[in-house]
This record gives structure tokens, C-alpha cells and sequence, in this order.
């Protein structure tokens, strides 16, 4: 339904920041006059009853910035004229970002001040609206007057899964079609040509080109091969599209779809010409194609492994050099932090004790493959190739940033001996944000909790009647590098002896200034090169032989067969245990670590498609496609092998508690993703919670405490700069400039190492100087730790592994700057190991040798000193260049969260916390 243009009064107005592409002039105000009253539909307020909720009132959940994605072409051009935000559009980001500040004195009666009620159903006088969309009889859409979550209440399966169709074409519809063409690879011709949207759609398209056929035989492949929950999820999907294409019609003929449409040329505002097109299945399997590569489809990186080995077998030898790469690779570290924490060992992707059918390039002879062909225009100028060239990397990289965070602590560590847990996904920041929340209720169907738009038939991380869960990123490898012989010419490979032509998947994109994007026009063809061992990523030679280094991904061809487990997680009649849990997980063969908690039980299970490989073959490299080499019982048609058991899986049920932070899941448990060593962000849940439950008696706001302190720690600060310090006041410090660095920085570290506001809401952060001072010296002092011991070459190859450092001020991960996660990817565990084996302390899992200062403690001083007085003398401005957002010298700014721009409506920054996006709070009080 059409959401009501607010009132607007002095204290909602808000100065617009700058709003690439899309009007911010008060010259709009001309145009919005004629706009302000789409036609509306009716809606009764109603009663809704809960039924069958276990919670108690105990369950929570928030997800910033509001639960309405959608906005009239008035209400944007309101927007950008004048701050005003429609109704719901922001909500929950007030609540969202004052726990920064509030956490230190929060108790579980004041949780639902920084978060929402997660109860089922709606008060009575809470009841803003309910809707029968579409006239039906059998489904009703309820919305709350606090944030107008919308819960659907069906009485078939049919009208239930309809309304939830309509409920997100209500909240989400401009971005579901923004999403559902950056799976096809067609976001630039759709929305525009802006440097943002061109490598987007590279970035995800280079992963998952498919074509029509492909997406609709991944449905039929679904469906064939899961019985009736199979052909019960295509009626759901069936019934989900109905509800969005009669959302699209009646906001159509209305006039109140997303204003977007007609400022990116979609729609005419005065005839009311143009079209949106009805969304049909294969769109699904598009959107899930994204999702799945942004934050489920863990490996990948086995060249820039491969680069790496090379550079330190060049600069030792084969044999330390390979010691040496190892132990920065710490696949299996024994000081990393781990999510199964009892000491079960977990073997998977553990280096071979043989190695068999490695195919490393030989040096310097690698090249990403081209996905950009034909450019024209300002598809093809300097920021394009730019654009380009970042959009590869991070697509090829192993690394899988912003991710999620779980704390969950058992009922034997808890004052009400009820399980507690405290979890959610941590997808960036985004107006309007990628998930929604929602409520649906209906036959074999009972849950609230968020869902990515376009995919919410189904409640993907959130509460039943009498169980919670949610996921964290895992990142095992699901994925290969195969090199693939050529022969008779590049575009031709060796399969099973046969000379095979590559298929070539293309998709020609061309766009023109419009209101929402000026970008000049522009074109080009994104082409991409597949083999049966999935597309071409690189060009080499091997031992003189031009090869093609290819990807395979488990989950490639298999993006919808996950939708059985959700089903199945939200399916009352089928979740009833820890077991049972466990058991729909199962069924989601994308990589992620899920969590579960009711009132008596806390479980973990670990899921994705874990490929069975051949004996002896290393899946950090490159291997020969050739049949000894190939997964186990592999079928190239249908991309399908044998996998490992579920068994096999981490696992565990009841354990004391359970952390995550895209940590190492257990012992002997390898993922792709290199960092896992001695200092990880997870470090900043395990000390908490760990505390927590020695201590005992833990509380949701305790719990929720823990989480809101790591969320503003500074990782180096909290778990390397101690040693640092050490090392340099192991003598008095005599330099003045040095001396002062050192008091700042201690000074910090006493009051906790925190990136926090002096108060609230004054944009300057407490020990300012000494957050700037470590922003700066950390790079220098890595560098000049590192550097020279490994040499230029190696120090370079092992940053492409691994970056040196992630503050939350930087550029990185799939949304960019002001992105909240952080500390996810660092040198924080080499420079700790290194550090402590310089002051003689105990080191498992050790590097090599003693890199600061050839070993010395004195030497190493010398190098920290050194660095620090540099690091003092850099101006804030230096530090903090500045943005479109930010001034040079903004250190608040800098790291400040932005709700980046998908649409029409802008949101202010908020202060940087490094927690979930979608987060809840939960403690069932009894069970079925």
C-alpha cells in the first residue's frame, strides 16, 4: 500500500548531503506540488492475535535505517529538496545508532529502547493498517504503528506466500529490480552508467554469467530433485511472484510506485507512459546468485596463492620457502580463536601430505582475464578501466568481507538458565536496505525475522514460535582453480583428451544521462569464457604450456537449491530441536555458520556444498584439469559431486557458548580466507563472553553489552599495541615527539582502546590524537617490520594474499567506504607473533624467523620509535584525506556509517559501530 507523506516540522528537516546522480536542489520544489497525493488505498485497523509465541516478550530485533524502501516521486524530490523522509523510511536508525553511546547502562527492561519488539502479531492499539491485498480474502497485511513491519497472516498457503510477494513489493520494490539486474548483469542499462553500477554488475556477473536457460534449468533442477518440499517451493514462488506483479500493477495504475522508475526514464510522471516490468521466476534465481556470491560462496584465490609461493620459494628456495609461506598461510593455526571451541577436529581442506597435480604458472606469466570488451564512451574512459580493474580483484579475491557476528551463550551460564543469544548478518549499509523484515504466518509457515528483498518468501535469519537462528559467514572453499590446457587457439581447451570450444556468455550494455544518473553515455559488452571446470579467470603458461585458469564453485549452476532449507527453517511442523535444526541447515549449500537457540537448547552447524577432492590435490592451488584431479564422482552437465558428509561439518550442540566473527570454525577446519591466526576480530567476542560465562548469571543486556563493546574496540589496539607498547618502553623513550605518541597511546589503551564519541551526538571522538596516530603508523610500522626481511617482492605478493589493514575509515568489502565492518583482514597476527617472539615469550604456531629488527628487541625499538614519530607528525587531514561525504581532517566522519545510496531517499551518517546489520536478541522463556 501507499505510505503516507509524514507531516513534516522543523525538527525533521535535515541539511541533504551530497546525493550522486539523483536531484538535491530546491529547485524540485515546482514539481512536487502536483505529486503529494497519490491515489490511496483503503486500510481498517484490525486486531491481530499471536499465537503459538514461546518468547515471552523476550525476543528483539532491529534493522536500520527503516522498514519502508519505497518512495513516491514526491517524497524523493521532498527528500532531496528539503532532508524530510517519508514514513518508516528511518526508524530504526536512531535506535540503531544510539546504542553506541547507550550500551554502558542498558538492562534488559530498556533492550527495546535500541531495538524492536520481536513478538509475534500486533497490540490492537498498535494496529496502523491491514490490508487484503489485491481484494483477496484468504491473506492480510499488518502493519505496526511503530515501524510498519508488515505481518502476514495467511489462511492458505497461497494467499500467505501472496501477501508476502505484495508485502515486499510494498517495501522493496525499486531495489528487487535494481538486484534482480545486477544478477543478470544489466544494472548500467538499467539504472545508468555511474561508475558504481559498472562494477557492481561486473563485479557479480564475472562470477555467475548465466543465461536465461541456466537460470530456469537451476529451478527445474531444484524442484525434480527435492519431491513434494521441492514442488511446494516452486507453488510458494509461484505464489510470492503473483503477489509482487499485483503490487506492480495496482502502484501502476495508482500512481504510487517508486519514484525512482520515472527519474531514471522507466515511467513518464505526467502521462504516466512507460512500463515496470512484471518479475518472473528466473528473476529469483538472479537475486539468489547475488546474495550467494556476496556472502555464501567462500574459496577462490588460488593463483594469488599461487604468485605468492612462487615469490618466497624465489627468494629461499623451494623447501623454506615453502616453510615460509606456510606459516603465513596459518591454515590451521593453533592459536586462532575458534567458533567449536571443546576440541573436536574437524579435518577439511588440510594440506595434502603429498601433493598431486599442482599447476603453477610459471613466474610473471599470469593475466586476468578480460570481462570488459568493446567499450564506448564512458564505458571505456580512465575511471572505467579503474572501475574494472577493482570489480576483478574483488571478485576474484578469497576474502569475503562485512559478514556477521553471533554471541550465544548456554542456559548453564545464565541467570534465568534459559539460552541467551545475541546475531545477525552484517550486509553493509544500504538505503534501502538489502533485507526487510517481516512476519508470515500461514499453513506450514511461522516466523518473523529479515529476509533479502526479492527473496522473502521464506524469513531467512530470524525467530519461529519457539527457536531463533541466524548465520555468520563461513568460508571454507567451495571453490577450485583448474588449468585447462589450450589447443588449436586461446578459445579452445583440452577435455578428457577432446579439443572443446569454450561457450562465450555475453551481455551488451549501453546507457544515457538520465535525471536519477548523468552519466554520459556509454557501452560495452561484458563477455565471459566457460569450460565445463566452470569460467575462465586467468591466462598463463605452465611449464611452457598457454593454459586458462578456471573457477569451479559448488554452489555454481545450484543457486536455488538452498531455498529447501529455509523452507524447512521456517516450517514449525519440521524445526522442534537443535536436531532438527541442524537438519534443515542441511539443505543450504551455501557457506555460512548457523546458530540456533530455544528455551532449553543452543546448537551450531556449519553448511555449504564441501566438495570431496581428489587424494593428494591442494586446494590453496591451482590443479591440472585433468580426471585424477577432478572432484569426486563429479558430473560436468549438471555440476554435481560428492560432498562431505554432514558429520564432517563443524558441529555441535550445547557447547558452553558459541562466538563468531567469520572466524576459524574448528580445529584442523581450513578456510579460503587467509588472517586466521593469533589476533582476529572474533578475539574481541571470545574474551567477553568468555568472561561472561565464567562469571556467570549472563542476561540478554549483559550479553547485548558485550557485543556493543566489541563492536567499538580497535582490534590493534586491544590485542597488539600492549606488546608494541612493551617493546618500546623496554628502555626510557627519550625523543619528545616519540614520548608524547607514547603517553597518547597509553592513555587509550587505559580507557579501553575504543573508537567512541566524547558524547553523544558530538561527532569528535575520545583520544582523537591517538586514534589518528595509530591510523597512521600501523601501515609504516608493518611495513618496516616486514619489508625488509622478506624482501619487496614477497612483502607485495603476501599483501595481495592478505591486506595489512582494515580501519574503519577505509575503502573495502562489497560496499566501500563508511561500511561499519572492520578488522576483519589484517597483519594484526604476524606483527603479534613477531612482537612476541622478539621479547622472548612463548609463540605457538611461530613464523619462520624474527622479522622487527632482525630479531632484537633493541633493533626492533629503533624501527617502532622510528615509525611512530613519522606516524605522530602526519596531519588529521593527511590521515583522513576526505570523500564526498567527508572534509579532509574528519576523523568522525572518516569512519562514519553511510546508508549508501540504492534509491531515491538519503539518509544522515551515523557513528561508526562495527556490529550487524540485522540483529536480534533473544531468550525463550519455554517450548513446545
Amino acid at each position: 500500500m501507499p505510505r503516507r507523506t509524514p507531516r513534516f516540522t522543523l525538527d525533521r528537516l535535515r541539511t541533504p548531503g551530497r546525493f550522486p546522480g539523483f536531484l538535491k536542489t530546491a529547485s524540485v520544489c515546482a514539481l512536487i506540488a502536483g505529486l503529494l497525493s497519490p491515489l490511496s488505498q483503503v486500510a481498517a485497523a484490525a486486531e491481530v492475535t499471536a499465537a503459538n509465541d514461546y518468547c515471552g516478550g523476550q525476543c528483539s530485533d532491529i534493522l536500520p535505517p527503516g522498514e519502508n524502501g519505497n518512495a513516491t516521486l514526491a517524497q524523493i524530490l521532498l527528500n532531496q529538496a528539503f532532508g524530510t523522509q517519508p514514513e518508516h523510511a528511518e526508524d530504526q536508525l536512531g535506535p540503531y545508532a544510539n546504542l553506541a553511546k547507550g550500551y554502558p547502562t542498558l538492562t534488559n527492561a530498556t533492550i527495546n529502547t535500541f531495538f524492536n519488539d520481536a513478538s509475534f502479531g500486533v497490540a490492537s492499539d498498535q494496529v496502523a493498517s491491514t490490508l487484503s491485498p489485491a481484494g483477496r480474502s484468504d491473506v492480510t497485511i499488518v502493519r505496526d504503528k511503530k515501524t510498519g513491519v508488515p505481518h502476514i497472516t495467511g489462511t492458505t498457503r497461497y494467499g500467505t506466500e501472496f501477501g508476502a510477494g505484495y508485502a515486499a513489493a510494498q517495501d522493496r520494490l525499486w531495489l528487487m529490480d535494481v538486484f534482480r539486474h545486477v544478477g543478470r548483469g544489466q544494472l548500467t542499462a538499467f539504472a545508468g552508467g555511474d561508475p558504481s553500477n559498472q562494477g557492481l554488475e561486473q563485479q557479480f556477473w564475472r562470477n555467475a554469467p548465466y543465461t536465461e536457460a541456466d537460470l530456469q534449468a537451476q529451478i527445474d533442477n531444484a524442484v525434480a530433485g527435492n519431491g513434494t518440499r521441492g514442488q511446494q517451493a516452486l507453488a510458494d514462488a509461484n505464489a510470492y511472484l503473483a503477489g509482487i506483479n499485483a503490487y506492480i500493477d495496482a502502484s501502476d495504475s495508482g500512481r504510487y510506485f517508486p519514484g525512482e522508475y520515472v527519474l531514471t526514464g522507466h515511467k513518464d510522471s505526467i502521462t504516466n507512459a512507460g512500463t515496470i516490468d512484471h518479475f518472473k521466476i528466473t528473476d529469483l534465481v538472479a537475486l539468489a546468485s547475488v546474495i550467494g556470491a556476496l556472502f555464501g560462496s567462500g574459496g577462490g584465490g588460488e593463483v594469488n596463492n599461487a604468485v605468492s609461493l612462487l615469490a618466497a620459494q624465489e627468494k629461499y628456495g623451494v623447501e623454506q620457502g615453502t616453510q615460509v609461506w606456510e606459516a603465513f598461510r596459518e591454515r590451521n593455526d593453533p592459536e586462532a580463536v575458534l567458533t567449536v571451541h571443546n576440541g573436536q577436529s574437524f579435518p577439511y581442506a588440510t594440506k595434502p601430505a603429498s601433493p598431486q597435480g599442482a599447476a603453477l604458472p610459471d613466474t610473471g606469466s599470469v593475466t586476468s582475464q578480460p570481462l570488459v570488451y568493446d567499450a564506448t564512451g564512458t564505458g571505456g574512459d580512465a575511471t572505467a578501466t579503474a572501475t574494472s580493474a577493482t570489480a576483478t580483484a574483488t571478485a576474484l579475491s578469497s576474502a569475503r568481507r562485512g559478514m556477521s557476528n553471533a554471541l550465544v551463550v548456554s542456559g548453564q551460564a545464565t541467570a534465568s538458565g534459559h539460552p541467551i543469544a545475541v546475531f545477525g548478518p552484517q550486509t553493509g549499509y544500504f538505503a534501502p536496505q538489502l533485507l526487510m523484515l517481516q512476519e508470515i504466518q500461514g499453513p506450514g509457515i511461522s516466523a518473523r525475522g529479515a529476509s533479502f528483498a526479492g527473496l522473502s518468501m521464506y524469513v531467512e535469519l530470524g525467530r519461529g514460535q519457539d527457536y531463533a537462528w541466524s548465520a555468520t559467514t563461513s568460508g571454507q572453499d567451495i571453490i577450485d582453480t583448474y588449468a585447462v590446457e589450450l589447443c588449436q587457439d586461446d578459445y579452445h581447451y583440452l577435455f578428457h583428451g577432446t579439443c572443446t570450444a569454450m561457450d562465450v556468455v555475453e551481455q551488451k550494455n549501453a546507457w544515457k544521462p538520465t535525471t536519477a544518473d548523468g552519466t554520459a553515455a556509454g557501452s560495452y559488452t561484458m563477455r565471459v569464457y566457460r569450460t565445463k571446470y566452470g569460467p575462465v579467470e586467468y591466462r598463463a603458461t605452465v611449464g611452457g604450456k598457454k593454459v586458462a585458469y578456471t573457477t569451479l564453485r559448488s554452489s555454481f549452476m545450484h543457486e536455488a537449491d538452498s531455498i529447501i532449507g529455509f523452507q524447512m527453517l521456517n516450517d514449525p511442523d519440521y524445526v522442534k530441536s537443535p536436531q532438527t535444526f541442524q537438519s534443515a541447515v542441511q539443505h543450504i549449500n551455501y557457506t555460512f555458520n548457523w546458530f540456533y537457540a530455544d528455551s532449553t537448547h543452543t546448537a551450531y552447524y556449519n553448511s555449504g556444498d564441501n566438495p570431496v577432492r581428489a587424494s593428494g590435490v591442494d586446494a590453496e592451488f591451482p590443479v591440472w584439469a585433468q580426471s585424477a584431479y577432478e572432484w569426486k564422482s563429479w558430473v560436468p552437465a549438471t555440476n554435481t559431486a560428492e560432498y562431505t558428509p554432514a558429520s564432517a561439518h563443524p558441529n555441535s550442540i550445547d557447547q558452553d557458548y558459541y562466538i563468531s566473527w567469520n572466524n576459524k570454525q574448528a580445529k584442523d577446519y581450513s578456510t579460503a580466507s587467509w588472517g586466521d591466526g593469533s589476533v582476529h576480530r572474533g578475539n574481541l567476542l571470545e574474551d567477553r563472553v568468555k568472561k561472561l560465562v565464567a562469571a556467570g548469571g549472563v542476561t540478554r543486556a549483559s550479553l547485548t553489552k558485550a557485543m556493543a563493546d566489541a563492536a567499538l574496540a580497535d582490534l590493534r589496539a586491544e590485542d597488539v599495541l600492549p606488546d608494541l607498547l612493551k617493546v618500546i618502553n623496554s628502555s626510557t623513550v627519550t625523543d619528545s615527539t616519540a614520548a608524547a605518541a607514547v603517553t597518547k597511546l597509553q592513555t587509550w589503551l587505559t580507557a579501553g582502546g575504543r573508537r567512541t564519541e566524547t558524547t553523544a551526538g558530538s561527532k569528535t571522538y575520545a583520544d582523537a590524537d591517538a586514534i589518528r596516530i595509530l591510523d597512521a603508523w600501523w601501515p609504516l610500522l608493518v611495513k618496516a617490520e616486514f619489508e625488509p626481511g622478506l624482501g619487496t617482492g614477497l612483502y607485495t605478493a603476501f599483501t595481495a594474499n592478505l591486506p595489512i589493514d582494515e580501519t574503519p575509515s577505509a575503502a573495502h568489502g562489497p560496499t566501500g567506504a563508511h561500511a561499519g565492518s572492520s578488522f576483519q583482514y589484517g597483519w594484526w597476527s604476524y606483527v603479534d607473533k613477531d612482537i612476541r617472539a622478539v621479547l622472548g615469550e612463548s609463540v605457538q604456531g611461530a613464523l619462520p624467523q624474527k622479522y622487527c629488527g632482525s630479531g632484537t628487541v633493541s633493533s626492533c625499538r629503533d624501527i617502532l620509535i622510528s615509525t611512530l614519530k613519522t606516524a605522530a607528525g602526519k596531519t588529521a587531514a593527511q590521515v583522513y584525506p576526505g570523500d564526498t561525504l567527508c572534509a579532509a581532517g574528519n576523523q568522525w566522519c572518516a569512519d562514519s556509517i553511510v546508508q549508501r545510496t540504492l534509491g531515491g531517499i538519503k539518509h544522515g551518517n551515523i557513528s561508526w559501530q562495527n556490529r550487524p546489520t540485522f540483529q536480534q536478541v533473544v531468550e525463550f522463556t519455554s517450548h513446545r
